[in-house]
């Protein structure tokens, strides 16, 4: 399940793959116009800097702006950074691997079946960019309007 760090991680992404490149928005921005609380976004921007997928610059002017483009900055990523893996139980993941204390992992049926939604949720995350996320609405706001 995707946490609410997670959630409000994205929203930011996507408001700042929307900017100008290089353009920097200040965390008080980015929570007004996401409706994300501001102390909590600060976490949130500052575990997406130390992931290497924003950088930052302090100062009056500063602010978050991406590391790369919007166009390399894959969502399974930044799910990563703020959620861990994208494995149900531990014993499923690819990257945290923990093998359970009461199963068989060759022939346990449960972790089987994990492995695959895991499998399935890698497969959509991975293969969306940012600007992907950043077009999405715009896309579906074009769609309506075609559509009246």
């Amino acid at each position: 399940m995707l946490t609410k760090k997670g959630k409000y991680g994205l929203k930011a992404v996507a408001y700042l793959a929307a900017l100008p490149a290089g353009q920097t928005a200040q965390v008080g921005e980015i929570a007004d116009a996401k409706h994300i609380p501001k102390k909590f976004l600060d976490v949130i921007l500052g575990d997406l800097r130390k992931a290497g997928v924003l950088v930052s610059r302090k100062g009056k002017a500063g602010g978050y702006r991406l590391a790369d483009v919007p166009e390399k900055v894959i969502v399974g990523d930044i799910i990563r950074a703020l959620d861990g893996p994208l494995a149900p139980l531990p014993c499923a993941s690819k990257r945290a691997y923990v093998p359970c204390e009461d199963c068989d992992a060759e022939t346990c049926s449960v972790r089987l079946l994990m492995s695959e939604v895991r499998e399935a949720i890698g497969t959509v995350l991975d293969i969306y960019t940012l600007a992907d996320l950043r077009d999405l609405a715009n896309d579906q706001l074009s769609s309506f309007i075609d559509y009246i």
